[in-house]
């Protein structure tokens, strides 16, 4: 599968997350049928930033760590952007990670 066509797949996974919701790369890359991905998900999403309201803020990773939060225009947006959508965080990490997972299906 080309890179290019994983990672529309991957975009049109992450516009589907509801608001207040949150997903991981792992989630996605299972979804996708190619459960060992979630570092190519992570590539994909690190290539983002052109997109036009893709919630990338909204993905992050198995343990709710906002880990491509330096990938954002400033350190702080993707937690901002996040808490203003009602998710809590604390030293970088989601607060009741379990409440806010959606699971693509």
């Amino acid at each position: 599968m080309k890179n290019d066509n994983f990672f529309e797949k991957v975009y049109q996974i992450v516009q589907r997350i509801p608001y207040g919701k949150i997903t991981t790369y792992g989630a996605i890359a299972n979804f996708l049928g190619t459960k060992k991905s979630a570092r190519l998900v992570g590539y994909a999403m690190n290539s983002s930033h052109s997109i036009k309201n893709l919630p990338a803020h909204r993905v992050v990773n198995r343990n709710g760590l906002l880990t491509g939060k330096n990938h954002f225009a400033s350190s702080n947006l993707m937690q901002e952007l996040l808490e203003s959508e009602g998710i809590k965080i604390e030293n970088n990490k989601v607060v009741h990670f379990k409440d806010h997972l959606w699971i693509p299906s």
